[in-house]
């Protein structure tokens, strides 16, 4: 059954979800045709119409004449460009509040750098198709997918960053970090996302713990959020392969996880 709010239909009158697909993009010209056209390439769920929505964060190296491009041959994607590097997650952001992504009954969070699957996307978007689910999580660290082996410290700040958010949240996730992060279109408007870094990703964590949903059934109103947790496949970079998160971004998403845990 579609999601509520469902404004396409089949010929045969079935409302059919749309999803949306927001990629950020920072200088990712090595990458980012091959990224997309690989997303673009991988079948929808059956019974999904996708959307793609990249945000060119003001690369400087020709990632936006790339993109802008492709979105000449390929309709179903749309490329929005910040003029100057603001950051992942004001590029989420921009893609959020964009009229694609805000009319969709289904939204996914996706990188243009190759290290993640399309194809784990059926998988990701199941709980919130059948209705189990109001947001999903991707893990690296769950179940036996395919993941490229690479820095073991970067793999242990995780970890701690994980336990502290869980602390605060009262939630189990394996891999707050994990860019794959997928939700009802109800739930992705209710975000109000506030980071521009890629302190975004811990920030998501925090809203959704806290954020509630009506439900006339509940004594209160509302009810706290379905989250699942899905196992995705994970083929990270090196650095001279171009991965950007550095240290600081460690403690910028130790600050977000405390910050969000009591802010409004």
């Amino acid at each position: 059954m579609a999601p509520p709010g469902s404004h396409r239909t089949s010929r045969y009158a079935v409302p059919v979800p749309i999803l949306a697909v927001l990629i950020p993009v920072f200088n990712e010209a090595p990458t980012v045709v091959r990224a997309v056209e690989r997303l673009l390439d991988a079948p929808a769920p059956q019974g999904v119409e996708r959307r793609v929505i990249a945000v060119d964060d003001g690369s400087t190296d020709g990632s936006a004449p790339l993109l802008l491009a492709l979105a000449e041959r390929r309709p179903t994607l749309t490329v929005l460009r910040h003029p100057s590097n603001r950051g992942k997650g004001a590029a989420v952001r921009t893609a959020l509040g964009s009229e694609g992504a805000r009319g969709a009954d289904l939204v996914l969070i996706h990188d243009a750098d190759l290290e993640y699957d399309p194809a784990d996307h059926s998988a990701v978007l199941a709980p919130l198709l059948d209705g189990r689910a109001d947001a999903v999580i991707g893990s690296r660290f769950r179940g036996g997918t395919a993941h490229r082996v690479l820095y073991y410290w970067h793999a242990v700040a995780n970890r701690a960053l994980t336990v502290l958010s869980n602390a605060l949240t009262n939630l189990n996730l394996s891999d707050i970090e994990c860019c794959t992060k997928a939700f009802t279109g109800e739930v992705a408007r209710g975000l109000r996302l506030m980071e521009d870094s890629f302190a975004i990703e811990p920030e998501i964590i925090a809203r959704l713990a806290r954020l509630r949903l009506p439900d006339p059934t509940h004594p209160l109103g509302e009810r706290p959020l379905r989250i699942f947790e899905v196992p995705v496949s994970y083929a990270g970079r090196t650095y001279a392969e171009g991965k950007k998160i550095r240290w600081t971004d460690g403690g910028r998403a130790l600050w977000a996880i405390v910050r969000h845990r009591f802010s409004g």
